[in-house]
């Protein structure tokens, strides 16, 4: 049987070939609130009245949702039940759930949200592998970010430069529901057909264009010291809109590539967008200039360096401000002389 999917469901909505009981869960909230919205629309609007119930874990007892899922639909073929926020309580009361599970309503559609932490409940965990639809909205990889931005923004009928996907993931992250916002409302002000462009980034979303993580990485990787203070400047007049946890991680995955980039047999463009899992040349080419600039020795010290950095910079053994240390960083990767007896 196939592990459902968002899409997977979202077509058995649409096509009203519902499961008796679905159960939401996972780290990704985004997905989780897509489905919801889509069940809470699956009724015709002058049925919902009487025969849809949202409820709140928190606010009602097991034994009151299975009470209402046995209830027959009024004027109507089904009627929806959906019960949020199961997270917020504890596993013995939502196992108790795991009696419906086992026998459910034909003409009840039951579906259990656990957004943003994994289901619980042994009871109803191993009924629902009989009776229910269970999916597990997962946290989506740093790898993965870029295609899916591309992707939804192909969706809204849109098209968008390499350096805006990166100035886009960069800022905002792996936060489905902030990045996906962001997007929707660029494209309502641009119109269809447009292109995303950097500076349309840096007016309607907030990035500056010159001064972000991917100029920085571009900077670092030809040794660019001028730049790369340049930005670190502007990150510590801006500490709100550049958090440096995000540069911290997005200097790491680069120098952390970089090294695989040194290893790989295949030095090709084409052995190494299949080792770093890219997906153009525009995204190769730093790591081409990179290359030349750092060897492996000076690469291990820089990982080393940005390990120090992050636990320093959280107040471990160090009482400089993050920033200062953040400068004492860029330094360190442009200078690196590969010392690994530290």
């Amino acid at each position: 049987m196939a592990v459902p999917t968002f899409q997977s469901i979202t077509n058995e909505i649409k096509s009203g070939k519902l499961a008796p009981v679905y159960i939401l869960h996972g780290e990704e909230g985004y997905y989780i609130d897509e489905l919801v919205k889509l069940f809470e629309n699956f009724l015709p609007e002058a049925d919902r009245e009487f025969n849809q119930y949202v409820l709140y874990a928190p606010e009602v007892q097991a034994g009151q949702v299975m009470d209402l899922c046995y209830r027959y639909p009024m004027m109507a073929e089904r009627q929806m039940v959906i019960l949020k926020e199961a997270q917020a309580v504890g596993a013995n009361e939502i196992n108790r759930l795991h009696k419906y599970v086992q026998n459910p309503s034909p003409t009840t559609v039951l579906v259990i949200c656990f957004r943003g932490d994994k289901a619980k409940g042994k009871d109803l965990l191993a009924a629902a592998k009989a009776k229910a639809t269970v999916f597990e909205s997962k946290k989506v990889a740093d790898y993965n970010l870029l295609p899916l931005i591309s992707a939804y923004i192909k969706q809204k009928g849109l098209t968008a430069e390499q350096k805006s996907l990166e100035m886009l993931r960069d800022f905002i992250g792996t936060n489905l529901s902030a990045l996906f916002n962001q997007i929707d409302k660029v494209a309502g002000i641009l119109g269809p057909g447009a292109a995303i462009t950097p500076e349309a980034i840096e007016r309607h979303v907030g990035i500056s264009k010159e001064y972000n993580n991917f100029e920085l990485v571009d900077a670092l990787s030809v040794r660019d010291y001028g730049k790369a203070m340049r930005i670190a400047r502007y990150f510590a007049s801006n500490p709100k809109g550049n958090p440096l946890v995000m540069t911290t991680s997005a200097l790491y995955n680069f120098f952390s590539d970089l090294l695989v980039a040194h290893y790989t047999k295949d030095k090709s463009d084409a052995g190494l967008m299949a080792a770093l899992k890219l997906k153009s040349n525009f995204q190769l080419r730093k790591y081409k200039a990179a290359i030349r600039q750092y060897n492996p020795f000076q690469i291990i010290e820089i990982i080393w360096a940005l390990r120090q950095f992050d636990t320093r910079s959280k107040g471990q053994g160090s009482r400089q401000d993050q920033y200062s240390l953040f400068h004492e960083l860029i330094f360190h990767i442009v200078t690196a002389p590969g010392n690994l007896g530290i």
